[in-house]
Protein backbone atom coordinates (compact mmCIF):
# COMPACT_ATOMS: atom_id res chain seq x y z
CA UNK A 1 0.00 0.00 0.00
CA UNK A 2 1.05 3.46 -0.82
CA UNK A 3 1.50 6.39 1.36
CA UNK A 4 0.13 9.49 -0.07
CA UNK A 5 1.84 12.54 1.27
CA UNK A 6 0.39 15.88 1.04
CA UNK A 7 2.89 18.66 -0.83
CA UNK A 8 2.05 22.28 0.23
CA UNK A 9 1.41 23.94 -2.89
CA UNK A 10 3.47 27.53 -3.37
CA UNK A 11 2.77 30.45 -4.80
CA UNK A 12 5.58 31.56 -7.24
CA UNK A 13 5.22 35.13 -6.48
CA UNK A 14 5.82 35.09 -2.45
CA UNK A 15 6.96 31.43 -2.55
CA UNK A 16 4.83 30.69 0.92
CA UNK A 17 2.23 27.77 0.52
CA UNK A 18 -1.68 28.69 -0.10
CA UNK A 19 -4.38 28.44 2.56
CA UNK A 20 -7.41 29.36 1.65
CA UNK A 21 -9.28 31.46 4.23
CA UNK A 22 -13.13 30.79 4.17
CA UNK A 23 -14.00 34.64 5.88
CA UNK A 24 -12.07 35.85 3.04
CA UNK A 25 -14.19 36.85 -0.67
CA UNK A 26 -12.21 36.43 -3.79
CA UNK A 27 -11.81 39.79 -5.36
CA UNK A 28 -14.06 38.99 -8.33
CA UNK A 29 -17.10 38.08 -5.57
CA UNK A 30 -16.37 41.71 -4.13
CA UNK A 31 -16.63 43.29 -7.93
CA UNK A 32 -19.72 41.56 -8.95
CA UNK A 33 -21.48 42.41 -4.95
CA UNK A 34 -20.28 46.21 -5.57
CA UNK A 35 -22.14 46.80 -8.40
CA UNK A 36 -24.93 45.14 -7.84
CA UNK A 37 -25.06 47.56 -4.90
CA UNK A 38 -24.09 50.33 -7.54
CA UNK A 39 -27.32 49.40 -9.69
CA UNK A 40 -29.49 48.82 -6.69
CA UNK A 41 -31.22 51.83 -7.34
CA UNK A 42 -32.08 51.08 -11.22
CA UNK A 43 -35.37 50.32 -12.56
CA UNK A 44 -35.19 47.62 -15.21
CA UNK A 45 -38.56 49.07 -16.49
CA UNK A 46 -39.62 52.62 -16.93
CA UNK A 47 -41.86 54.88 -18.61
CA UNK A 48 -41.04 57.63 -21.27
CA UNK A 49 -42.18 61.13 -19.93
CA UNK A 50 -43.81 62.54 -22.85
CA UNK A 51 -46.30 59.92 -22.69
CA UNK A 52 -49.96 61.39 -22.23
CA UNK A 53 -52.28 60.86 -19.44
CA UNK A 54 -55.20 58.47 -21.18
CA UNK A 55 -52.55 56.30 -23.23
CA UNK A 56 -51.32 55.63 -19.70
CA UNK A 57 -54.56 55.52 -17.69
CA UNK A 58 -55.53 52.88 -20.92
CA UNK A 59 -52.29 50.71 -20.72
CA UNK A 60 -52.53 50.36 -16.90
CA UNK A 61 -56.66 49.53 -17.28
CA UNK A 62 -55.89 47.40 -20.05
CA UNK A 63 -52.80 45.34 -18.13
CA UNK A 64 -55.01 44.77 -14.84
CA UNK A 65 -57.94 44.01 -16.98
CA UNK A 66 -55.29 40.79 -18.29
CA UNK A 67 -54.30 40.32 -14.19
CA UNK A 68 -58.37 39.71 -13.86
CA UNK A 69 -58.62 37.07 -16.21
CA UNK A 70 -55.01 35.62 -15.10
CA UNK A 71 -55.86 35.54 -11.06
CA UNK A 72 -59.49 34.39 -11.77
CA UNK A 73 -58.21 31.55 -14.26
CA UNK A 74 -55.43 30.70 -11.47
CA UNK A 75 -58.04 30.29 -8.98
CA UNK A 76 -59.52 27.65 -10.70
CA UNK A 77 -57.02 25.48 -10.27
CA UNK A 78 -57.31 25.93 -6.41
CA UNK A 79 -59.05 24.94 -3.17
CA UNK A 80 -59.52 26.06 -0.31
CA UNK A 81 -57.92 29.22 1.51
CA UNK A 82 -55.84 29.58 -1.28
CA UNK A 83 -58.66 29.82 -3.34
CA UNK A 84 -60.15 32.42 -1.11
CA UNK A 85 -56.73 34.43 -1.00
CA UNK A 86 -56.29 34.39 -5.48
CA UNK A 87 -60.41 35.01 -5.23
CA UNK A 88 -59.57 37.99 -2.87
CA UNK A 89 -56.86 39.43 -5.46
CA UNK A 90 -58.93 39.55 -8.14
CA UNK A 91 -61.10 41.41 -6.22
CA UNK A 92 -58.59 44.17 -5.40
CA UNK A 93 -57.50 43.81 -9.25
CA UNK A 94 -61.10 44.59 -10.50
CA UNK A 95 -61.52 47.79 -7.83
CA UNK A 96 -58.20 48.92 -9.28
CA UNK A 97 -59.36 48.67 -12.80
CA UNK A 98 -62.83 50.17 -11.81
CA UNK A 99 -60.61 53.12 -10.23
CA UNK A 100 -58.31 53.29 -13.34
CA UNK A 101 -61.31 53.25 -15.97
CA UNK A 102 -63.23 56.24 -13.82
CA UNK A 103 -59.80 58.24 -13.64
CA UNK A 104 -60.03 57.51 -17.39
CA UNK A 105 -63.44 58.44 -17.96
CA UNK A 106 -62.81 61.83 -15.44
CA UNK A 107 -59.66 62.94 -17.73
CA UNK A 108 -62.68 62.90 -21.55
CA UNK A 109 -65.91 62.15 -20.24
CA UNK A 110 -67.24 62.10 -23.70
CA UNK A 111 -64.51 59.45 -24.90
CA UNK A 112 -66.88 56.42 -23.52
CA UNK A 113 -70.24 58.21 -24.59
CA UNK A 114 -71.27 56.46 -28.10
CA UNK A 115 -72.66 59.75 -30.47
CA UNK A 116 -75.90 60.76 -29.89
CA UNK A 117 -76.75 58.84 -26.74
CA UNK A 118 -76.98 60.56 -23.43
CA UNK A 119 -74.20 59.22 -20.59
CA UNK A 120 -75.34 56.51 -17.79
CA UNK A 121 -74.97 57.68 -14.53
CA UNK A 122 -75.58 55.54 -11.49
Amino acid sequence: MKKITRIPLKNPATSQPETLDPTQQPKTTKRSVSARRRNLNRNIFSVRPDVDMPTLLAHASETLASLNVMTLDFADRLEGPQRNVALALQQLTMLTELLVNRAKDNLDPNASVAAGEPPVLH
